[in-house]
């Protein structure tokens, strides 16, 4: 057997020294095997997705798929955990927890509340939203405080995290629970309700279609969007816990907010890792 030319030998050498420099690369990322039963059970990694908050998740039109923030880190934890990721798509918040029990997904994108903390494991935030109120342009309700008060009727998406948050904080206004925020908003105009609550920028947008209704100044609370897996998987909270820190600090959650429309959405601040 001849021997190899010393140029084809070098250049062999050089491409298994790229190909094994990759794969020590990925191997350095890839999570480490008690993390991927925790968070992978199937063998695939089941994603949460709730299409009734647009900030987050935005159904592709073409193929139905996830498309913003929430989508881009399902996609980019899933490659580290070196799975296929399955999103399961709900249209509200609340059908998200309420699918908890049925063991359908294993992590989800919701704004931490210590009702769905009851069952759900939470992250820091990754992203910070405010909760605000639409009145009728006529309305004497002009700040924030002022809608809680006896005959005020509040439209609010049912389970929603301004919802859970209102039910603990409202003491006088009522509020009048449908299906979806959207369905909410709708009955609000529909049925001349007093106000309606939810996410700033569906509501902002819904004003400058609707003139006859305006946006009250401020907020009633900060809605902290975090990723969330069922309680009893430590070693995968533990891990998504530091991967929600780095994507914030390496500026991958600002650019898929910024990727899909969404720049007015806040990258919450750096959280201590416990």
């Amino acid at each position: 057997m001849g021997t190899l030319p010393r140029n084809l030998v070098i250049t062999v050498f050089a491409a298994l020294a790229l190909v094994l420099s990759f794969r020590m690369e990925a191997m350095a990322e890839n999570a480490p095997s008690n993390v991927v039963k925790d968070l992978a059970p199937t063998g695939k990694l089941r994603v949460a997705i709730n299409f009734g908050n647009p900030v987050l998740a935005q159904k592709d039109p073409a193929t139905g798929d996830a498309r913003g923030v929430s989508g881009d880190l399902a996609r980019e934890l899933a490659r580290r955990l070196g799975v296929a990721v399955e999103f399961v798509a709900f249209e509200t918040a609340g059908k998200v927890t309420d699918a908890l029990p049925s063991g359908v997904w294993d992590i989800c994108f919701l704004a931490i509340d210590p009702v769905r903390a009851a069952g759900i494991d939470f992250t820091p935030p990754y992203v910070v939203i405010e909760g605000t109120y639409l009145v009728p342009q006529d309305s004497a309700l002009r700040t924030i405080e002022d809608v809680d008060r006896a005959g005020v009727r509040v439209a609010v998406g049912k389970g929603s995290a301004y919802d859970l948050y209102l039910t603990r904080a409202l003491k006088q206004a009522k509020l009048e629970r449908y299906p979806t925020s959207a369905a909410a908003l709708d009955a609000f105009l529909k049925d001349r309700l007093e106000a309606a609550g939810g996410v700033k920028q569906p509501i902002v947008a819904f004003a400058k279609a609707h003139p006859e209704v305006r946006v009250i100044p401020g907020r009633f609370m900060a809605i902290e969007q975090a990723m969330g897996t069922p309680k009893g998987r430590d070693a995968g909270l533990q891990y998504l816990r530091a991967y929600i820190e780095e994507m914030k600090a390496s500026g991958f959650v600002a650019k898929a907010l910024q990727a899909s429309g969404q720049p007015d959405a806040a990258v919450a601040p750096a959280a201590a890792i416990k």
